[in-house]
């Protein structure tokens, strides 16, 4: 038999088998991928092929209201009509403008003001948004083909020139086409295109009419994005009473500063959102603004509206109580007011004086139960003078205030070691070489004295004598020359600021000042003018922080405007549940040796005794204590720029007191600025302090009786 032939084995079999476990293997990522997504973007994929969309919107709440200590309304709100359009389906400007032309033919924008923001180039636009075909003839295609080729490869700089050009060919005559319809429409148009999508931004607030509400709530079909809602207004109870410290707040139109937009935008607000602008308003803002009413909406595939849901209801802004009396503060501003005037018209060389100031606080807890201002100007519109609210100026202007800084200067004194207690100085005319005289007010105090009589009749010699002592310097002769340590400087400066003369008070307003520091320290007789008051300037609510921390034993109190935080008020209750109580807050105490303190305090009771300087208040039955001030200054004020330098020489009166002097329960500064420039002139300090002095108790002895 021949040899078998072997057997080929077949392979398709093999083939097949990879070809099925490649196959499997395929499927198997394919259904491990299909999982995948359905587990992990199962809920994307979805709300994509149904096309919803959330928008979360944030609707404004009243904002808080603002009271006195005795729960007088001083800000409220004033709810009125308002109309809002919201840009829901990023609307373009064809439909935009539609919507508006139908607003148009039921509302009046407000001509004086609305009418008045239209720009020209706002015209052109609106000219060419109504007139695509004239419009595009003003460029020819190859003027538009050239300017195509010169922008090739930016787009975005190619429709600027275009828009630009095209503006520039719009001419007086296409403008004057539009129609007063146009006119209101573009008005509308304007404010609708200002606003941010899905935001509702204020059309139109004020002098909206019943009727114009009614009309639109009927055609709000025709109407998208447009509806009718509740704004408000900030009313001042008490008109220009204490406005410059209340502060302002921002109309919707301006919404939040651009100077501050990034700020406020991470804190959750929007443009168009009312706040604070400035003082007590933009200080507490937080606590004002409430809490946005928060709403989901949820939009389908045609962009329109299904469903909303409420995420959080919000809550109205909390509300201020103030720790102002408006019945004091109303009393103070008056007597601030006659007497100003008094002194303005009834006396020669007061041709400057054109501002007093008066604070009244609690030395023990900083509350400020009065801060007024009153200011001398003329109306722009009428010309003829007015009495201005000038409350602010107790912060942000400071002046040479004399000598009421003498107890500092004294306390200063016994600190550093030059004297003591009932130390005696001779009060002499001071002759330095090649300087003007130094001296006291009056040639009587010539002599012998210790502390409590220069405090008293307020001796200048005896502080400067104190100053060069500090400054291991001393007056021996007529002639001599001055050698000061310069150290001197620092050390009577760093003294004063703990009393809070020359720092800023911490008072819960911004902008506040620290006043004014003399920069000739090289010149040694300036330390003597500075231990006098009249070298660095100081505020006058310096002056008051200064003034309770003698009264109150040696702690100086940061002053304050705010007393309580309260929520809003439900239904006929006056005021809501105390949300935080605010404390009183000690910056600093002074450290002194035992009896230093109450030695000032005796001079300072002395000063309102017969021979002292306050003899305005001998026989005041709430036994006041204090210090009077006058500085030679020199003037710089409104006029200021009439005036070549030097400026004329005016005098600046001053008065801190407390009263009663055993016990105080308030504390007083007066400064009255650039009162005359004679020799000798009035002293509206003293009646304007004794006249508030006075009513202060008068009020509380009412009040007692009721």
């Amino acid at each position: 038999m021949g040899e078998k032939k072997k057997k080929k084995r077949n392979p398709i079999p093999l083939r097949v088998n990879i070809i099925f476990f490649t196959v499997f293997l395929l499927f198997s990522a394919l259904i491990l991928r299909l999982g995948f997504v359905q587990i992990v973007y199962g809920d994307e994929y979805k709300k994509e092929v149904e096309k919803k969309e959330d928008v979360i919107i944030n609707t404004s709440v009243p904002r808080g209201e603002i009271y006195d200590r005795t729960g007088k309304s001083i800000v409220s709100n004033v709810g009125k009509n308002a109309i809002t359009y919201t840009n829901w389906k990023k609307d373009k400007p064809e439909k935009m403008r539609e919507t508006a032309e139908e607003l148009a033919k039921i509302i009046k924008m407000d001509s004086e003001k609305d009418l008045k923001k239209i720009t020209e180039r706002d015209k052109k636009d609106y000219w060419i948004l109504i007139n695509p075909d004239e419009a595009k003839k003003k460029i020819p295609e190859e003027e538009n083909d050239q300017l195509k080729l010169k922008y090739k490869d930016d787009n975005k700089e190619y429709q600027k020139a275009y828009d630009e050009l095209l503006r520039d060919r719009v001419t007086e005559k296409d403008l004057n086409t539009l129609s007063d319809l146009d006119l209101e429409t573009l008005a509308i148009y304007r404010e609708f295109q200002s606003g941010y999508y899905y935001t509702p931004h204020i059309v139109k607030n004020e002098g909206v009419t019943d009727k114009e509400i009614a009309i639109i709530s009927e055609n709000l079909e025709k109407l998208p994005g447009v509806d009718t809602v509740r704004d408000w207004d900030r009313e001042y109870e008490f008109g220009g009473t204490l406005k410059t410290v209340l502060g302002n707040v921002s109309t919707s139109q301006r919404g939040v500063p651009a100077e501050e937009k990034d700020s406020y935008l991470a804190k959750g607000y929007s443009m168009n959102d009312r706040v604070g602008l400035s003082y007590l308003e933009k200080q507490y803002e937080d606590v004002l603004k409430g809490q946005k009413k928060k709403v989901k909406y949820i939009k389908d595939k045609k962009d329109e509206i299904v469903n909303s849901e409420v995420l959080s209801n919000g809550a109205a802004g909390n509300d201020l109580v103030l720790t102002i009396d408006m019945k004091l503060q109303l009393e103070v501003e008056k007597i601030i007011e006659e007497e100003l005037k008094k002194t303005k018209y009834g006396y020669a060389g007061t041709q400057y004086l054109d501002r007093a100031f008066v604070v009244l606080m609690d030395p023990h807890t900083g509350e400020v139960l009065t801060m007024a201002g009153k200011q001398l100007g003329k109306d722009d519109k009428t010309g003829k003078q007015v009495v201005q609210d000038f409350a602010l100026g107790n912060i942000t202007t400071s002046y040479n205030v004399g000598s009421a800084v003498k107890g500092a200067m004294v306390l200063t004194g016994y600190k550093e070691g030059v004297i003591r207690p009932y130390s005696v100085l001779r009060d002499e005319v001071i002759k330095i070489k090649d300087s003007p005289d130094f001296k006291s007010h009056s040639s009587s105090l010539w002599g012998n004295m210790n502390d409590l009589t220069a405090l008293k009749r307020s001796s200048n010699v005896y502080m400067a004598k104190i100053a060069l002592a500090i400054g291991k310097e001393s007056y021996t002769r007529p002639g001599q020359t001055l050698n000061v340590d310069p150290a001197a400087w620092d050390k009577v400066r760093n003294s004063f600021s703990e009393f809070g003369l020359g720092v800023r008070t911490g008072i819960d307003l911004p902008n506040e000042m620290a006043g004014f520091k003399g920069q000739d320290t090289a010149v040694p007789g300036n330390l003597m003018f500075l231990s006098i008051g009249q070298y660095d300037t100081y505020t006058n609510m310096q002056l008051v922080q200064y003034a309770s921390t003698i009264a109150n034993g040696g702690y100086r109190i940061q002053p304050r405007l705010l007393k309580e935080i309260r929520e809003s008020a439900q239904g006929d209750e006056k005021l809501g549940p105390i949300v935080q109580e605010i404390q009183p807050k000690v910056l600093n105490k002074l450290d002194l040796e035992p009896g230093w303190i109450e030695q000032v305090q005796t001079g300072f009771r002395m000063v309102m005794q017969p021979g002292g300087t306050g003899g305005v208040f001998i026989g005041a039955p709430y036994s006041p204590a204090g210090k009077t001030g006058t500085a030679q200054a020199f003037y710089d004020g409104p006029l200021r720029t009439n005036y070549n330098v030097p400026p004329p020489e005016v005098m600046n009166l001053s008065l801190i007191t407390y009263a009663p002097s055993d016990n105080p329960e308030v504390a007083m500064a007066v400064l009255v600025p650039w009162v005359y420039t004679t020799n000798n002139g009035p002293s509206p300090n003293l009646t304007i302090g004794k006249r508030v002095m006075d009513k202060y108790f008068e009020l509380k002895n009412n009040k007692e009786k009721e």
